[in-house]
């Protein structure tokens, strides 16, 4: 005999919400903070894996970064995942980042089991279309913008074709690395999040990305700066990079104005008495 277990969805509903309050336990506005920081060290830990790290030719080729830690995929017969993270984009290759704003990202997963994990996932916008979606409001991956698993480490850096998707999807669990498909899942913009860190009541994902946006706290001048340096880009607000130059060389003293050869000496000018005519 089989005996079929009917999940009402709104068991399932109320466990995503329950985990997304307990992916911010933080009380008040630091909570975002925290959100920063996490993000911050997971591209830290990420890039510090040579054979599993983000390709930096899909890096260069980056109009948009989003990091969501702690994803929480729950599955009940029927599966689906949440969690909240930060985005930030570039008007072109060679601009620095903008402020960060903070998204929600939720949707199905697939899979007959039960159970639950956790993972971080990174997202690589290739076309500045996918990040301007996000920024009105929200965006389906697979749906308004495609989206493929990325591939990753040092032997994917020369074979990366960015113009295959337009986001390139990472997830790291339990320690591993590497590409995932999550086609379906909603990206949205976390509204009360932007309020709460940028202190202003009805700032807009628009404000934030350009820049007319309230100055952020210092968490997310440490977040753009770890991205920076993932993407061998400058920091808003900072002038380009510019190649080392030794100390000794700073320090090198101005060099004086030559001088001049000494002139060759000029004969005495000498007088001489005119002689007086002998007597005849």
């Amino acid at each position: 005999m089989t005996i079929r277990i009917k999940v009402p969805s709104m068991l399932l509903a109320g466990a995503l919400l329950a985990l997304s309050f307990a992916n911010n336990s933080i009380a008040g506005s630091s909570r975002e903070e925290v959100r920063l920081l996490t993000a911050t060290q997971i591209l830290e830990e990420v890039q510090a894996m040579p054979d599993q790290r983000l390709p930096d030719t899909l890096l260069a080729h980056a109009y948009g970064i989003a990091v969501i830690p702690n994803v929480t995929q729950i599955a009940l017969i029927f599966g689906g995942r949440h969690g909240n993270g930060v985005l930030t984009m570039r008007d072109t290759l060679n601009s620095p980042w903008s402020n960060p704003v903070f998204i929600s990202l939720s949707g199905a997963s697939g899979g007959l089991q039960v159970g639950m994990q956790a993972s971080d996932i990174i997202l690589v916008f290739t076309t500045k279309s996918g990040v301007d979606g996000i920024a009105l409001g929200r965006l389906t991956l697979g749906a308004d913008a495609s989206v493929a698993a990325g591939p990753v480490g040092r032997q994917a850096t020369a074979a990366t074709d960015v113009s295959l998707a337009e986001i390139y999807s990472y997830a790291r669990t339990r320690g591993l690395f590497g590409g995932i498909a999550i086609d379906g899942t909603a990206i949205a913009i976390d509204k009360s999040a932007n309020r709460a860190f940028y202190g202003k009541p009805d700032v807009t994902a628009s404000e934030i990305l350009s820049g007319s946006a309230p100055t952020p706290p210092e968490p997310a001048q440490r977040f753009l700066a770890r991205l920076a340096k993932t993407t061998h880009s400058a920091v808003r607000g900072s002038p380009a990079p510019q190649a080392d130059i030794p100390a000794s060389a700073a320090q090198v003293a101005p060099v004086a104005a030559p001088v001049a050869a000494p002139a060759a000496p000029v004969a005495e000018t000498r007088t001489y008495p005119l002689e007086s005519p002998s007597p005849n």
